[in-house]
């Protein structure tokens, strides 16, 4: 299965007749929008750093500072398992997958700059909440407010970007949103390094910092055009068209703009987008995009190390400083990743990145397991070789999925979707990954206390699913047209028995077939 360029074999086709040019005004929307990944990637990385700060712990949860000082320099799998502690980080995710449903009605009759801009005026509230919080109630319902601002631009921007760009380099551009995610979990990884140092206010610090990527995020997004699908969606041609003649840098858009069209009028008639989506002509789509990688996404345990990687290395046995400086590494690992994939997407394909990474996950997983089972949970301290050891080799593993499920579990759901179930599929895109993931933050640490070691070979028995899943059921979508992607399902030898055979279907240059 290989992308490419297409034949006009079949009626529909037209992605040869596609012309562009990158301008600056592409360029500066796509950078304004992808911004929104900052907020997740920001409250990912700094919520588990604060959470081991002694000074958060002593106002908040008391119970698991003292259990931390009568264990400072042991080994514990028990160290911060705390039901309300964990919930202090998950509540944000559940509130996201409840705001998903209202941001796809904002996002498909508004527009996708309508639900952008509600996302960032949420998370502004909710940093300033959690900054200024004086009991548990003040956290969580400011955590929830964070997570109405992440369910709308987790929404929202995949689609934007998606749709904004043109299909050659629809990859690496939708990786922005990846990219901005891996940037603010780094960055609020070393903001943790140095507000634990400033007694005893500074998780406090550390929470309303929060605020800079979502004023940021507002402001742009006041300037932001509206994608050209949403436009033609909401029956603006004539802006639709100048919109798009903008952003392609050329007037001679006649081939895109029909296809926008004729997906616009398909969209139209369908009335209810979500019964639609359970139909039988958007099984692959139901079934790939809304449910099975988004929850694999969370099931391949890397949002339980950026989570908790300060706690996971203060628990092996790494002093608090150190703890934060370890999880750094492992940010900066990920912007690595991000930036590998953005390069490399479009020119191998989303299937290569999804297997070799597998691999490579698995076998990680596998070697964090046989670690832990040798040397850990005794109540000694770890020995610094098999600390270097395992941050070395989560850095491996943070690399594999940096470039492989973290990036593509967001690209390649934005980019299935037909247009007249594109907001209600990617809300479930939103909703299914929110699920997962407040689940796993909620599980992950009582799960290391209860299964200790065997809770890694857990997530190495996930991450064999999903790689088979993909190699036998993800056609290559690479350089595809986002409005002649169901062309590719008419071809794949599974999905074909479910999608209608009214086109032909789509050939590929070099002569394979989906």
């Amino acid at each position: 299965m290989a992308g490419g360029g297409f034949d006009d074999k079949s009626r529909g086709a037209r992605a040869h007749l596609y012309e562009y040019k990158i301008t600056s005004y592409f360029v500066c929307s796509c950078i304004v929008a992808a911004i929104g990944g900052s907020l997740f990637g920001y409250d990912l990385g700094i919520s588990g750093g604060v959470t081991s700060m002694d000074d958060f712990l002593k106002i908040f949860f008391p119970e698991v500072y003292k259990r931390k000082q009568e264990h400072l320099k042991e080994t514990d799998y028990c160290k911060y398992d705390n039901q309300i502690l964990t919930l202090f980080t998950s509540s944000l995710y559940f509130a996201a997958l409840l705001s998903a449903f209202g941001a796809s009605h904002i996002t498909r009759k508004k527009g996708r700059k309508a639900s952008i801009l509600c996302g960032a005026v949420s998370f502004f509230v909710g940093a300033v909440l959690n900054a200024a919080a004086k009991n548990i109630a003040m956290l969580i319902i400011g955590r929830c407010l964070l997570g109405f601002g992440i369910g709308f631009s987790n929404q929202a921007v995949p689609l934007y970007l998606s749709e904004m760009a043109p299909a050659k380099i629809r990859g690496a551009v939708n990786q922005l949103f990846q990219l901005s995610t891996c940037l603010g979990v780094l960055i609020a990884n070393f903001v943790n390094y140095g507000t634990a140092k400033i007694h005893p206010w500074g998780w406090r610090l550390s929470l309303g910092i929060a605020t800079i990527p979502a004023m940021f995020m507002f402001i742009g997004g006041l300037f932001l055009p509206e994608t050209p699908n949403s436009l033609v969606e909401q029956g603006k041609l004539e802006q639709a068209r100048q919109v798009l003649e903008k952003v392609r840098g050329t007037t001679r858009v006649d081939a895109e703009f029909a296809d926008l069209v004729d997906a616009s009028n398909a969209a139209r008639a369908i009335k209810h987008p979500f019964r639609n989506l359970l139909s039988r002509k958007n099984r692959p789509q139901l079934v790939i995009g809304a449910l099975a990688i988004p929850a694999f996404q969370q099931l391949s345990g890397m949002n339980s190390i950026l989570f908790y990687s300060p706690v996971i290395f203060q628990s092996l046995g790494f002093g608090s400083g150190a703890a934060l400086y370890s999880s750094a590494i492992t940010g900066g690992a990920l912007v690595v990743a991000a930036l590998i994939s953005m390069t490399f997407v479009d020119k191998f394909g989303r299937r290569a990145f999804f297997l070799e990474a597998g691999v490579e996950m698995i076998c990680v997983m596998v070697a964090v397991a046989i670690t832990l089972a040798l040397k850990f949970g005794q109540g000694v301290i770890l020995p610094k070789g098999i600390g270097i050891f395992l941050v070395i080799i989560i850095c491996i593993f943070v690399l594999a999925y940096g470039r492989s499920w973290g990036p593509l579990g967001w690209l390649v759901p934005s980019e299935i979707f037909p247009l007249e179930t594109r907001s209600a599929g990617q809300s479930m895109v939103v909703c299914v990954n929110m699920i997962f993931t407040s689940l796993i933050a909620q599980c992950f640490l009582v799960s290391l206390c209860h299964l200790k070691y065997g809770v890694f070979l857990l997530f190495a028995g996930f991450i064999i699913i999903m790689t088979c899943f993909i190699y036998f059921l993800l056609p290559e979508t690479k350089q595809v047209p986002i409005e002649e992607i169901y062309l590719l399902w008419e071809k794949h030898w599974f999905w074909k028995r479910y999608c209608s055979s009214e086109e032909n279907g789509i050939e590929l240059k070099n002569g394979d077939k989906v």
